[in-house]
């Protein structure tokens, strides 16, 4: 089997499964509990926290945990969006964020009466800081963008980004770190607000973290019920914690040399696609080289994902949380392109994928092609 669909879902790691087991077997208690048991799983949680928030350079209050990116997002947006209403109801983000982010945008603007402004990017997609400045007025009080985009590994100028936010200390900077964790050193030290997920680090479904700096206030989507922060609550999931404390450590050792074994894969399929006249590179170099996308003319996108699956080969089409038989919307902001945003693949790459892996895709890849073409 060869797994190219990375960016939709990681398998968790040897050492974060033996991390949850461990914890799940040995710290049962209720971590809210007055007794020994409780008070040694509540240990082990600020333990879990301390290790983190090293990893990470923040504060050990400044983590939230979640179920995951989406539920990060949402409390992110909705969070600071019911707080500080009173000083406005402008927020501003780009055309190639995830579904979740758009959700409780559109959930505002729609029921909330708050106004979204789209940032201006360029050719390749990369957001115009001009024309983010020029967007924000008295009432802005949000401005969201996503790292990476998750359909064509598209890496924005976060770093360049927070500092021009600086500018507008009434402005708060959310980053949805989500696609970018673990495969770019990214520095939260001008970002307000950062997202990510652990299954996307091969780490287990069910835990995420929302990283908010001590400074800011956010009204909680969860009330009631005692947990690890005012901003979250419900039964603290230690199991998931720990696992996530390794996840997050394993992840983030040696990630540019991590990252330079992608892009030499990445680099070999890329010189081999390129001569199909029906191929489409719609990556660039702006792009991390973890997530590939293109475009095939004249093959459907499932008709060549359910193909590859014939090979045992798992690619996707779009991101894992996109509405069916649609175009892809990053696809068509950045290429203008109806055709291509329709037809588009993303072969998403590890660290663990291997030469001989990308060899057995392209060798099937160009079968498919020559039937279909």
């Amino acid at each position: 089997m060869i797994y190219l669909d990375y960016s939709a879902t990681t398998k968790p790691s040897e050492e974060v499964l033996s991390s949850f087991y461990k914890a799940s077997n040995m710290y049962f208690a209720n971590p809210n509990s007055l007794h020994k048991l409780g008070i040694e799983a509540k240990r082990l949680i600020e333990a879990s926290t301390k290790q983190i928030a090293k990893i990470l350079n923040v504060k050990t209050n400044e983590i939230i945990y979640t179920s995951g990116s989406s539920e990060s997002n949402n409390t992110a947006i909705k969070g600071i969006a019911y707080k500080y209403q009173n000083r406005g109801k402008h927020i501003i983000t780009t055309r190639f964020e995830h579904s979740s982010i758009y959700g409780p945008l559109e959930f505002l603007e729609k029921y909330e009466g708050f106004k979204i402004d789209y940032v201006e990017t360029d050719e390749y997609g990369i957001v115009k800081l001009d024309s983010l400045e020029r967007l924000i007025r008295d009432d802005t009080i949000l401005v969201t963008i996503c790292s990476v985009n998750s359909e064509i590994g598209l890496r924005q100028p976060i770093e360049e980004i927070g500092e021009m936010l600086k500018k507008y200390p009434k402005v708060f900077f959310h980053v949805d770190m989500t696609q970018s964790i673990g495969k770019e050193n990214i520095s939260l030290e001008n970002i307000d607000l950062a997202s990510f997920s652990a299954h996307k680090i091969y780490g287990i479904k069910g835990i995420g973290c929302l990283i908010k700096k001590e400074k800011i206030d956010l009204e909680p989507l969860i009330n009631g019920g005692k947990s690890t922060t005012p901003f979250r609550s419900g039964t603290p999931q230690l199991p998931l914690i720990v696992s996530l404390a390794k996840t997050i450590r394993l992840a983030l050792t040696d990630v540019n040399e991590k990252k330079a074994e992608v892009s030499k894969l990445r680099n070999y399929l890329v010189n081999k696609l390129i001569n199909f006249e029906k191929v489409v590179i719609n990556s660039n170099d702006y792009c991390i080289p973890h997530i590939l996308n293109i475009s095939v003319l004249g093959i459907k996108p499932e008709t060549l994902q359910h193909a590859l699956e014939e090979y045992d080969i798992y690619v996707s089409t779009q991101t894992a949380c996109s509405k069916e038989n649609a175009k892809s919307e990053a696809v068509y902001n950045l290429t203008n392109n109806e055709e291509i945003s329709k037809s588009s693949i993303r072969i998403s790459i590890s660290h663990f994928t291997t030469l001989n892996e990308i060899e057995s895709f392209f060798n099937s890849f160009e079968k498919i092609y020559t039937k279909n073409i």
